[in-house]
């Protein structure tokens, strides 16, 4: 049930826009046998698509339980870890495919909550002008209910998703009475003789077929969250059919009436039903935008972690539920572009011109990384490989080319959003390298520093002095400067390093590294995978077996904020160094990041040039 509720939300929406694009396009002559190829085509989209590459080949690809782009990429890098080439153009390839994720989280709640609130222009065309103004009503109290949680209110989404599903497949087996010939298009001769026909128009319309398996990557990206087995169980037993009944359900009815092509899925069903199913709608398309909110919220965190992103204000909406996170700047970040995107566009249906570019990217992008993940993770022959990824290239390929003919009609609005967000990404990434060369090429030796140090010893103080240092073996410049100002030193001193890694979880077990560095001074490894909650002073508890006893009230955590000064020809294009030097100035204090106690923290600062 919460498989159903959460992975399919945004899948199972898609029935309310996805045979309307295809058939209101204008591309397609409305003929019968037109009908039952453009069915037959959805049919078997859905199943090479979903039931066979993701369902049952991509899902197999977990990395230590989890799934999702960038989990896909971490096995991928690690798979090639000894070409380091090939290496870098992959993660620069996920990482961009990463970034076109908030493309489609700001697309899918636009289009998804305006096709649902245009149903009220089928009940009457006075509705017409409220359909914007309701639209960004309901977006409004979707977002500004992020900061509670969906503890609350997610165990109804498992419950109305089903009814929806339900609901859908009713409509679908009502109008299929009529005509159960349709059933017919479910061979994948239609589809051929179709495209046979009619190749120019195949290819064009493609980009809106698509639109029937915008979803798919939350199947896989949902795996850590339910497990393999209720994904595909859902799928098989409920999605596919509800999905297929009621396509082939608006097929039946355009046969009967052909007038209906302006709006089928509302127009199945009967005219006293039409205000309950725009609000079952509604509510469906909220959950499906509530889906992919929270999977901006986790990606978002992974990357930080990952060193792709600085490091933002996290906060922790359930205390039993580690993975319930809300980040304030993301959430109103993707409000504010979603808002514009209706504004902007102020239809589904030229909504539909924007959406799918930045969904056929990605999933060209998983079947990339998964020929790598079988071929070098799994060691499968590369044979098999090809023949198991070379027939999901060919068709998302075709999506992929079929949607760029829709670039300059509105596509051109994702890949500005990912193309931003990447911008950040990498420039984040290759900021951070340059500053820990900078620090590293100025830096003291830690263990000569300390031997220095303690032939003439400062006034030593109770207590525990926690220095944080982005790199091991070197001397913190929070140190340097405490020596200088203060002239003091504690009576036990850890230099800490947090090593985040592309893994999604490391046990407690692993969590500490600690090396003596005598003089109860110790060198302390933190490690964390891209999925593990950050909290430094929990972790550090574990260093009592080492022989240091940290009391929460005399410790104190001695942190540096380095201030960067942009330089003319420093190691990036100088409007890229402003913009790392103003996203490091932006970036949130890594003591909340990690969950340091507020009132044991000092902070040193300084200036570096890069």
């Amino acid at each position: 049930m919460g498989a159903i509720g959460v992975v399919y939300g945004d899948i199972g929406t898609s029935v309310l826009y996805s045979i309307k694009e295809v058939f209101g396009s204008g591309h397609v002559p409305f003929t019968p046998d037109n009908v039952y190829g453009i069915l037959s085509i959805f049919f078997w989209t859905l199943t090479v698509i979903v039931s066979i590459k993701y369902v049952t080949l991509v899902l197999r690809a977990d990395n230590n339980g989890e799934g999702g782009l960038i989990a896909m990429l971490a096995l991928a890098s690690a798979a090639v870890r000894d070409r380091p080439k090939l290496r870098r153009t992959l993660l620069l390839v996920g990482i961009f495919g990463t970034s076109l994720f908030y493309g489609d989280g700001v697309i899918t709640p636009a289009i998804s909550v305006l096709s649902a609130v245009e149903g009220l222009e089928v009940v009457s065309p006075a509705f017409t002008k409220g359909v914007v103004p309701i639209t960004l009503v309901i977006l409004f109290g979707l977002f500004a209910l992020q900061k509670h949680g969906t503890s609350g209110i997610g165990k109804f989404f498992g419950p109305i998703t089903i009814v929806w599903f339900v609901v859908i497949a009713l409509l679908g087996v009502s109008q299929i009475v009529t005509n159960p010939g349709i059933l017919r298009a479910l061979s994948p001769h239609y589809a051929l003789m179709f495209i046979w026909a009619n190749p120019a128009v195949t290819f064009i319309i493609l980009g809106a077929v698509v639109l029937c398996v915008t979803g798919a990557e939350a199947l896989y990206a949902d795996l850590g969250h339910f497990g393999k087995k209720p994904i595909r169980l859902a799928w098989f037993s409920i999605v596919m059919p509800s999905l297929v009944l009621n396509y082939f359900g608006q097929g039946a009815l355009l046969l009967n009436n052909p007038a209906a092509v302006k709006n089928p899925f509302y127009l199945m069903a009967p005219d006293w039903a039409l205000l309950p199913l725009v609000g079952l709608a509604t509510l469906a398309t909220v959950i499906a935008s509530q889906a992919l909110i929270t999977g901006a919220f986790s990606v978002t965190k992974q990357a930080i972690q990952m060193g792709y992103l600085p490091r933002l204000r996290i906060q922790h909406t359930s205390v039993r539920d580690t993975g319930q996170i809300y980040l304030p700047f993301v959430n109103w970040s993707l409000f504010v572009t979603i808002v514009l995107a209706v504004v902007m566009f102020r239809s589904s249906s030229n909504l539909a011109a924007a959406y799918g570019i930045a969904v056929c990217t990605d999933m060209l992008i998983t079947t990339i990384l998964t020929f790598y993940v079988i071929r070098y993770a799994w060691n499968y022959p590369l044979s098999l490989c090809l023949a198991a990824t070379s027939v999901f290239f060919v068709v998302d390929f075709a999506f992929f080319a079929s949607n760029l003919m829709k670039l300059f009609a509105g596509g051109w609005f994702p890949l500005m959003i990912g193309g931003t967000v990447f911008t950040l990404m990498i420039t984040w990434k290759e900021g951070r390298r340059i500053l820990n060369k900078k620090l590293r090429a100025d830096a003291l030796g830690l263990r000569g520093f300390l031997d220095a140090v303690f032939v003439n010893p400062p006034l030593r103080v109770d207590g525990t002095a926690v220095f944080l240092t982005a790199e091991p073996g070197i001397v913190p410049n929070a140190m340097l400067h405490n020596l200088k100002h203060n002239k003091v030193l504690h009576q036990q001193n850890l230099f800490v390093t947090v090593r985040n890694h592309e893994v999604p979880w490391i046990g407690q077990n692993k969590r500490l590294e600690v090396e003596s560095l005598g003089h109860d001074c110790w060198q302390v490894n933190v490690h964390y995978g891209f999925k593990n909650d950050l909290d430094l002073p929990r972790a550090l508890h574990q260093i009592k077996d080492q022989g240091c006893q940290l009391t929460p009230t005399t410790t104190s955590y001695f942190l540096s904020r380095d201030t960067v000064i942009p330089t003319i020809g420093g190691g990036m294009a100088a409007w890229r160094e402003k913009l790392f030097a103003q996203m490091h100035h932006n970036a949130s204090g890594a003591a909340d990041f990690l969950n340091l106690p507020n009132n044991s923290v000092v902070e040193l600062g300084s200036k570096i040039e890069i």
